[in-house]
């Protein structure tokens, strides 16, 4: 509950920050046109909060209670009669390229939003992890193209790729281009060599949500060694600590079968749910195991064999993904093995720049993404690229709850990414968005006259029924993401 409390939170500051920078656009913009503007209004519906401004126009303010929108209302001769003098202050009134400079003020703005954002994060320092290949899936594409555990992708198709981040995007890149990529990578060893991946034809299922490196047959980053099957904690009152478990013990076998990991150990609990089983426990602080050298765990050759000892466990009952599950209450140690730390520290590649560099690294990646964007939008429109990848209201809430708790940085990058999506969103020809609002406007512009009411009518009914369709749709998305 806490995590979806967090999540609808986030939510809601998210679209109600990126709604007021989209209206404010369209606001400032028509009030330095001469338009008057008659409400602001923050989210739709009844208000909660209004009230006037002090200016000549006494614009009204808004801040209704559904927060998924906003608009600024201006004096239009369409919607009542117009004093005659203000009518020509009045939208309709104004030159056709005002009105198209009103109505795109409000995607610049989100625009404009998102270099901000890049800029700020360029400057205290954008996280990041180089481009560690940490496995390669045997037979798959990657394996094929000659890459290998432990590369690390220095450039893709010519072009720098510092962090996982860029050599994602790069990729997706000539997936949407011809497909075929040239990497330059280093290997373990430290030599460089270039490899041809190969991934013509297979768009619609490597942009899959989800679906890239599992389709290629990559693990990003380095894979972490598999955990000993050694407790770390005991959690209070749980059937492990009944059983008579201590922090420290290293379970061999659990029901007379072996176990190597922290992983089998956790699978054979979940998979018997409300048994009593027998745990074989190696015991004893600093002592030689069986089967494991001195040497190896840098003890002492003298060093004491451990004790072993058999607990009886009843194991508990829990609910995970709909499904009943094993649980005695048991942690891993925390910590992890010095070389596996050592090789994560090398790998992190912060990006930070001067208040200068920032801006023009701002404005470079709120192109890259806009950019990929859209090419993801036409290619999703001639069927090459797979429509789940459109989020709804419930996918985005989550992932603002997820960027929230990871930290104000993955914050703000979430609001750059959604504030680019809504600025094209916005620009889309649909009748009812700004892009739609502003082929009418051209049209008039064309026509040498005002289009009938009839022509504008339509194209408000159509609008509606298309942005209806979409909201069915990307709920859908969300909700098969929910319960798949």
């Amino acid at each position: 509950m806490l995590d979806i409390g967090l999540s609808l939170l986030a939510f809601i500051v998210a679209i109600g920050l990126l709604v007021s920078v989209h209206e404010f656009g369209h606001f400032w913009v028509a009030r330095k046109l001469g338009f008057k503007v008659e409400r602001f209004s923050i989210g739709f519906g009844k208000p909660l909060a209004r009230w006037r401004g002090r200016g000549p126009d006494h614009t009204e303010y808004w801040l209704a209670w559904l927060p998924l929108g906003g608009y600024v209302k201006m004096l239009d001769e369409r919607e009542g009669p117009v004093p005659d003098a203000e009518r020509e202050r009045a939208f309709n009134r104004r030159p056709p390229a005002h009105r198209i400079a009103v109505l795109l003020a409000g995607p610049g703005f989100n625009f404009i939003f998102a270099v901000v954002a890049y800029w700020l994060l360029f400057m205290t320092g954008v996280p990041g992890i180089k481009p560690y290949i940490g496995a390669v899936e045997p037979g798959s594409t990657a394996d094929a193209a000659g890459l290998r555990a432990a590369d690390v992708i220095e450039a893709i198709d010519g072009n720098p790729t510092e962090t996982w981040e860029h050599a994602t995007l790069a990729i997706l890149d000539g997936l949407l281009d011809d497909g075929h990529l040239e990497l330059q990578v280093r290997g373990a060893d430290g030599s460089l060599r270039r490899v041809e991946l190969d991934v013509r034809g297979r768009i619609s299922e490597l942009t899959e949500p989800d679906a890239l490196f599992d389709g290629l047959g990559i693990r990003p980053g380095p894979v972490p060694p598999p955990l000993p099957p050694v407790v770390g904690e005991v959690t209070s009152g749980s059937p492990a600590e009944r059983a008579g478990l201590l922090a420290g013990d290293r379970v061999v076998e659990i029901d007379g079968e072996p176990v190597e990991t922290f992983e089998d150990l956790a699978a054979a609990i979940r998979a018997r749910p409300g048994e009593t089983v027998p745990l074989l426990v190696e015991r004893g602080q600093g002592c030689r195991r069986e089967g494991a050298s001195a040497s190896d765990r840098g003890q002492a050759v003298m060093a004491a064999p451990c004790s072993r000892i058999t607990l009886d466990v009843e194991i508990g009952r829990a609910a995970l993904d709909g499904r009943e599950v094993g649980q005695i209450g048991v942690a891993s140690p925390r910590e992890l093995p010095p070389e596996f730390q050592s090789l994560l520290d090398s790998l992190v590649a912060e990006q930070r720049y001067g208040p200068i560099d920032s801006v023009s690294r701002a404005v470079a990646k709120t192109w890259e993404m806009s950019a990929l964007t859209v090419r993801m939008l036409g290619r999703m429109v001639v069927g090459d690229v797979s429509m789940r990848n459109i989020s709804g209201p419930i996918a985005i809430a989550g992932y603002a709850g997820d960027s929230a708790q990871a930290g104000l940085g993955a914050f703000l990058s979430f609001l750059a990414i959604v504030s680019i999506s809504l600025g094209i969103l916005n620009l889309l020809p649909v009748p009812i968005l700004d892009g739609g609002q502003i082929v009418f406007q051209l049209a008039e512009w064309i026509k040498g006259s005002p289009l009938s009411e009839r022509a504008l009518a339509f194209g408000q009914q159509l609008g509606i029924l298309l942005m209806i369709l979409l909201m069915g749709f990307v709920f859908y998305n969300d909700l098969s993401r929910v319960f798949s």
